[in-house]
């Protein structure tokens, strides 16, 4: 039976806020500062029980200067599966270390779990130092959990040279394998990685695979569309089984949100696209992804911020004064979308976008958005933005072309009329508020960071498209492609750079404000801020069905502080 190293005398017991549940957990007192030792993989492969209780790795995330949340989910028994409602009460220790041998542990706890929780684990480790890295596991009977790595962010008067994340969404287990994530996994430079939204899918087999025949490349379970806790519960525990996911998650913190997959397809506060009559109410169906969601993922909920239809989920992060992070949800609070409701002409359909009654953040969080961006102690107002906010038109391309990429993208409408109605362009009235506020508070260097439309764009979002580059913009936005799921060249099947190359330049040519656009690669992206300008890298991968395919450097763009201009540059950060 393994020990555990002992503790300088208590003094105090703090409570450690554990998501839905809060959990009791013993402090000692922070050692003294020093180089952390790097993982050693070979010397701390937990034992075969370790992996057998921790089968779904570790996680920490949503990084704060003296505290960071980190999270596992234990396997007491057999019986003990996820989504089953069985199985024991268990009590797990959890330490924090500044080392990776875990002789200098400087924060350890117990929480209890079992199964009204699915036998996750999640705690808000406290009393940590501002931008230092550590170690932590996980241990019950006596049984050691891998060991992952964490870091925290700088302090709020700190002035860091650079911060750096890496980027992703859209990451569909039956569309190909996570090569995206190793990617990730194999950085050492990174202060965090967000996570844009679709984390998981909620579809059967046979549903968004592979190709135009949608061929699975491997199949989900449960073996149907999730719609009860206990289907959401499984479908997390499938993906936290995915060895690239684990080790991303183990390297790295993570600050994620959701978009409309981890519910069910276009979902708005009401319903969803996917979400059928026998599939029972959908808010219902909406609580049990939300619940599940809070159980498995590393996420800083805020339980005491109910808006009335659900726990809240948009927050922010500061890292010193170079950089705040807001992570948006627009999917809780959200009207329905223009071509989800019943078909109207085009002229009536140009006037529900534009409602001023009509709303993509909820009033709250838009008005929340808008102090985050008039804050002036961080120099890069990042918004972590699940969909995109650069507005698109275009004229008419052959129908069979709108609509592969309507189905990758939804960027272009079948009767041509200038927006993508499930994101800001279907809710126009939110866009010219916030730009409007840009504009009167003068606001600088506001960064939009997205997901959603598996496919890499950088782009200056105008103030008002008519009359750019004449009236300039007030913010730029860079999208990062998808992990796997399907983009223009695995609708059409067309071979990698043919069909995309006329639709990208169609777009170009209509929308100067749009400067790079790739809709045929899958892959991950690294932002870089420094004083000086934020650049984001676009890295891609071969064949998404080959677990080991190779990674490389595509693209790098980059925005001068002050400027809201997007250049390209030479190559990668160092």
């Amino acid at each position: 039976m393994s020990h555990l190293p002992p503790l300088p005398r208590l003094r105090r017991r703090a409570v450690i806020a554990g998501g839905a549940a809060g959990t009791v957990g013993t402090v000692g007192t922070v050692a003294a500062s020093g180089a952390v030792e790097p993982l050693d993989a070979a010397a701390l492969e937990p034992s075969p029980e370790g992996r057998r209780l921790f089968r779904h790795g570790v996680a920490s995330g949503d990084p704060m200067p003296t505290r960071v949340v980190l999270w596992t989910r234990v396997t007491p028994t057999e019986a003990s599966r996820p989504g089953s409602g069985r199985g024991p009460v268990v009590e797990v220790t959890w330490e924090v270390a500044r080392d990776a041998r875990f002789r200098r542990v400087v924060r350890r706890g117990t929480v209890t779990t079992g199964p009204d929780r699915d036998h996750t684990v999640k705690v808000d480790a406290r009393g940590l130092r501002p931008a230092t890295s550590y170690h932590y596991r996980f241990t019950l009977r006596g049984h050691h959990s891998r060991v992952g790595r964490t870091r925290t962010a700088p302090g709020a008067t700190a002035t860091p040279r650079r911060v750096r994340f890496g980027v992703v969404s859209c990451s569909n287990w039956q569309a190909g394998f996570f090569a995206a994530y190793r990617g990730l996994a194999r950085r050492d430079d990174l202060d965090a990685v967000l996570h844009l939204g679709d984390y998981l899918y909620e579809y059967g087999p046979g549903g968004y695979g592979e190709g135009p025949d949608e061929v699975d490349v491997r199949r989900h379970d449960p073996a149907h569309e999730i719609v009860s806790l206990a289907d959401y519960r499984r479908r997390h525990a499938q993906y936290k089984t995915d060895p690239d996911l684990q080790d991303a998650h183990a390297r790295h913190p993570w600050i994620v949100t959701w978009d409309d997959h981890e519910v069910a397809n276009d979902q708005w506060a009401g319903g969803a696209e996917n979400h059928q009559p026998g599939e029972g109410g959908y808010r219902r169906r909406r609580a049990h992804a939300h619940r599940a969601y809070d159980e498995w993922m590393p996420v800083r909920l805020d339980s005491t911020a109910r808006l009335g239809d659900g726990t809240r989920l948009y927050r922010r992060l500061r890292f010193g004064r170079l950089a705040e992070i807001s992570m948006l949800d627009l999917r809780t609070y959200r009207s329905e979308q223009v071509e989800t409701a019943a078909p109207t002409p085009v002229p009536a359909a140009e006037a529900e976008v534009s409602d001023p009654d009509r709303t993509i953040t909820g009033t709250a969080q838009r008005r929340w958005l808008q102090r985050s961006l008039a804050r002036r102690g961080s120099l890069w107002k990042v918004v972590g933005n699940p969909v995109m906010v650069t507005p698109v038109t275009f004229g008419q391309l052959p129908r069979e072309i709108t609509d592969a990429v309507n189905a990758a993208t939804g960027v272009v409408p079948d009767d041509g009329f200038p927006y993508n109605v499930d994101q800001w362009d279907g809710y126009t009235a939110d866009r010219r508020r916030v730009l409007r506020f840009i504009a009167d508070h003068q606001v600088q260097n506001a960064l939009f960071v997205t997901g959603d439309i598996h496919s890499a764009w950088a782009a200056e979002v105008p103030f008002d498209v008519g009359a750019y580059p004449l009236r300039g913009a007030g913010a730029v936005e860079f999208v990062c492609s998808s992990v796997t799921s399907n983009n223009l060249k695995d609708i059409t099947g067309s071979p990698r750079r043919t069909t995309s190359l006329a639709v990208e330049a169609a777009i170009l040519a209509e929308n100067p404000h749009i400067k790079y656009l790739n809709f045929d690669d899958h892959g991950f992206c690294v932002l870089d801020l420094t004083a000086r300008r934020a650049q984001m890298d676009w890295y891609v991968i071969g064949e998404r069905s080959d677990r080991h395919t190779r990674i490389r450097h595509d693209r790098s763009f980059a925005t001068r502080v002050g400027s809201n201009r997007v250049v390209e540059v030479d190559g990668p950060v160092r």
